[in-house]
């Protein structure tokens, strides 16, 4: 994340279900940035109260942030969004994250990571924002970054863990859920949703998506969307992918105004159910599988 809910904690620093996961910790931190950017040494180093997965993402004075990556999978967003998000921006609704530098291997640490600039705004929940309005401003978002040029632009592979290519390539890892889950779900018409999914193709050109629109890296003030952030998983390709957060932020009249709004056909909303399906299924996320197939028997029955 490039931002958080709240500013840094001082305190998070000697907590450790705050820092240290993958072997960094604010020490490392601060000597990695002496080293190589030491204009801002002396600045001090906090982490973020609400930290992502993929990611450690620490404050460095008031407006900067420091981002390493946890593993050698995600460290190859780091260039990529280095590159791509000067170009994006501009072209955006809201504001993305900035790059201001990247950082070399250094003190054990064996990945490039990132300093960005920090984004204000709190990570947005169903009781902070109007859903209705929120629904249409992220598909109001989603079409923007549609509309940028995709030329040239990173297609799907391992930095964005093959979104925007097609389902099929987790089809051994839905199956194998499945399976597992079979006496807990309705599987039979999880399969169904499923085989719809992989019925489907997208047989335009490509177009970007971010891939990762979930609650943390929404931004809202005021209650309403300030920022996107975390780009990581960003590509050009499909967008089916896109469309999952219907499924794990949105229901009911707010899911409706984000189909409307965000004008995607019915083929892509049948990936994007099997790739909202694919994740809940491996995570055993019952609410968004529960989502999933009633939205899946409204849309097609």
């Amino acid at each position: 994340m490039d931002s958080a809910a709240a500013g840094p904690d001082a305190d998070a620093v000697t907590n450790h279900h705050q820092d240290g996961r993958a072997g960094i910790d604010a020490g490392l931190v601060r000597r990695l940035v002496a080293d190589q950017f030491p204009q801002w040494a002396a600045l001090p180093i906090t982490p973020v109260k609400i930290d992502g997965w993929d990611n450690r993402t620490y404050r460095l004075g008031d407006e900067l942030t420091v981002r390493l990556p946890t593993a050698a999978s995600y460290a190859t967003a780091i260039e990529k969004e280095h590159h791509w998000l000067p170009i994006l921006a501009p072209q955006l609704p809201y504001p993305i994250p900035t790059a201001v530098g990247i950082g070399e291997p250094g003190h054990g640490y064996p990945h490039r990571w990132a300093i960005r600039r920090w984004i204000p705004g709190a990570t947005a929940t169903p009781e902070t924002v109007d859903l209705d309005e929120f629904a249409h401003s992220v598909a109001t978002f989603i079409l923007a970054l549609q509309r940028c040029d995709a030329t040239g632009g990173p297609l799907p592979g391992i930095h964005s863990f093959q979104r925007g290519g097609p389902p099929s390539y987790y089809h051994s890892a839905t199956m194998a859920a499945l399976a597992e889950l079979k006496d807990r779900i309705d599987a039979s018409l999880a399969l169904e949703v499923w085989e719809t999914a992989l019925a489907s193709s997208w047989v335009r050109p490509p177009v970007w998506f971010h891939a990762d629109l979930a609650h943390g890296n929404l931004l809202v003030e005021n209650g309403r969307l300030s920022a996107v952030i975390d780009f990581g998983t960003s590509g050009v390709g499909d967008p089916a992918c896109e469309l999952a957060v219907a499924y794990t932020f949105f229901s009911g009249r707010a899911r409706e105004v984000f189909r409307s709004a965000v004008q995607q056909d019915a083929g892509t909303w049948a990936r994007g159910r099997g790739w909202a399906l694919w994740k809940a299924l491996i995570t055993s996320d019952f609410r968004v599988i529960d989502e999933v197939l009633a939205d899946h028997l409204t849309q097609t029955r």
